[in-house]
């Protein structure tokens, strides 16, 4: 009883652990660290992909990814971390369940349900493309842009309006929402790598 209370107060952090497994290889360091968090890669799997089954697998596929891009990456906030690789885990499978699934914005009416769906990923990829680290310097670059781009922006990454909301909210067509979110970010992005140290 002693023991077992005593090793609980002495264990190691997660970057002590990272920081063995990194220099020895040995996976029993990688499993101690990834058993802390297996159950909030599961909930992250279900809420992405609403089926245990597929969220079991992915918990393990992403635990046999974490073997290989541990030895290589150098990662200082390991849960922040883990959680984007979870969610960029998650979005490559549906995108890969949905290649065969014709998401045009043009035929609204055909299969409306499967563009929707589509529509939705869409969104959720396209706010990961900006990360969260350079947001102080992006609210910075956010004048830089024209004002439609600026508002689209604001309204789709700050308020985490979809691209429909966006489009009612302005009054721009759902294309030209489109347009200027990617407009925006590329210029974002150039001003970004411009500025970043």
């Amino acid at each position: 009883m002693f023991f077992k209370r005593l090793t609980s107060r002495v264990a190691p952090d997660d970057a002590s652990l990272l920081r063995k497994y990194a220099s020895t290889g040995d996976l029993v360091f990688l499993g101690d660290l990834y058993d802390r968090y297996t159950h909030l890669v599961y909930g992250v799997c279900l809420k992405y992909l609403k089926d245990e089954e597929a969220s079991k697998d992915a918990v393990m596929q992403i635990f046999e990814k974490l073997v290989v891009s541990l030895m290589k990456t150098e990662v200082k906030e390991f849960k922040g971390w883990l959680y984007t690789v979870v969610k960029n885990h998650c979005l490559m499978q549906l995108r890969t369940q949905q290649m065969h699934i014709q998401m045009s914005l043009d035929h609204p009416h055909e299969n409306g349900h499967a563009t929707l769906n589509g529509l939705a990923l869409q969104e959720e990829e396209g706010r990961a493309e900006l990360s969260a680290d350079y947001w102080p310097l992006i609210e910075k670059g956010l004048p830089t842009l024209p004002a439609e781009q600026q508002q689209c922006i604001r309204l789709f990454y700050l308020e985490q309006k979809s691209y429909q909301e966006v489009a009612e909210m302005t009054g721009y067509e759902l294309k030209k929402v489109k347009s200027y979110l990617q407009n925006g970010k590329r210029n974002l992005k150039i001003y970004v790598e411009k500025n970043h140290e």
